[in-house]
């Protein structure tokens, strides 16, 4: 989870999901929208790739980037459930239900 906030904490990242939101895109098409390096848009995908967030796909000469929305979903919901009022009793449940080990 902890990477995925700290792909999130860069505006650039966050622009990035928000042109992928839109659907796949390639590395030179992200290229054209922003005013950076090669390099540094390399760094900005990786770190993007490694939260799990997207995702590559190379096809003849081009990569191509997308979404991966689930994980994005699944990571937000698990922050918030820590923050919910009702996350420790229903932790405290789950734990009573679970099978020793």
């Amino acid at each position: 989870m902890e990477r995925v906030f700290e792909a999130l904490a860069s505006t650039p990242r966050r622009r990035i999901l928000a042109y992928l939101n839109a659907g796949e895109l390639t590395a030179g098409e992200i290229a054209e929208r922003f005013d950076f390096s090669k390099p540094a848009l390399s760094g900005h995908l990786r770190i993007l790739e490694q939260a799990g967030l997207i995702e590559r796909e190379k096809r003849g000469q081009f990569v191509y980037f997308r979404l991966v929305p689930e994980r994005l979903a699944n990571t937000v919901f698990a922050w918030a459930s820590e923050l919910c009022p009702v996350a420790g009793p229903l932790k405290r449940e789950r734990r009573k239900r679970q099978p020793a080990k």
